[in-house]
């Protein structure tokens, strides 16, 4: 079953689960607008992912109230917010030095520092996990620094590698595989397993980098 308004379409996931398919909204503000709901306490999970947003209850009752309830979050008044955008401001001190970033320059048809100095002067968000724990996807990269991810992947990328891909950047956790441009690296540890939360970012919080002196 499936229900449609506007651009956005609200299907059913297995017995307790609805997918929102987001066309004209980003994943993160719709699953921190769900979030915020006085409702969403009865929610076991709320998963943004590149254009959709899995939202689990926990329990296979009541779902269609569930579904309005998301109906009111996508179509009301709030669903196209123009205030301050929620989440932390979190600032990510980035040496840009990477291995890519002279490849980079020269595709894009500009100098490495002006690279580095575009890269640094935009807000990004993080739109979702994926790919690998602490795998945080930041949207945002400005249209004049985007290209295709690698032909061939490096086997193993270290942590605190910073990348470019597409309109999105990444901070490495370390341990993975990685086909993204690799244009810088920072000391901060933004996953780590001993720390609780190990995760240090969250869906919605606005990523600044700041670059630093090699």
């Amino acid at each position: 079953m499936s229900t449609t308004s506007g651009k956005t379409i609200l299907r059913r996931a297995g017995d307790r689960g609805w997918l929102i398919e987001c066309a004209d909204r980003l994943p993160a503000e719709v699953a921190t607008s769900i979030r915020a709901q006085p409702w969403a306490s009865g929610l076991r999970e709320v998963v943004p992912a590149a254009a959709t947003v899995l939202v689990v209850a926990e329990t296979a009752a009541g779902m269609d109230k569930l579904a309005a309830g998301l109906r009111t979050v996508l179509d009301g008044p709030g669903a196209h917010p123009t205030g301050p955008p929620p989440g932390r401001r979190i600032v990510i001190p980035v040496r840009y030095d990477g291995p890519d970033l002279p490849e980079v320059a020269e595709r894009l048809g500009l100098a490495p520092e002006e690279v580095a100095r575009r890269h640094g002067a935009g807000e990004y968000r993080v739109g979702f996990f994926g790919f690998a724990p602490g795998f945080a996807y930041l949207d945002g990269v400005p249209e004049s620094l985007r290209l295709p991810r690698l032909s061939s992947p490096r086997p193993r990328v270290a942590a605190g590698v910073v990348a470019i891909a597409g309109n999105q950047t990444v901070v490495y956790p370390g341990g993975t595989p990685g086909g993204w441009h690799q244009i810088g690296v920072t000391t901060t540890r933004l996953w780590d397993v001993t720390a609780d939360p190990p995760n240090r970012l969250a869906v919605g919080d606005r990523i600044v980098f700041e670059a630093v002196t090699p």
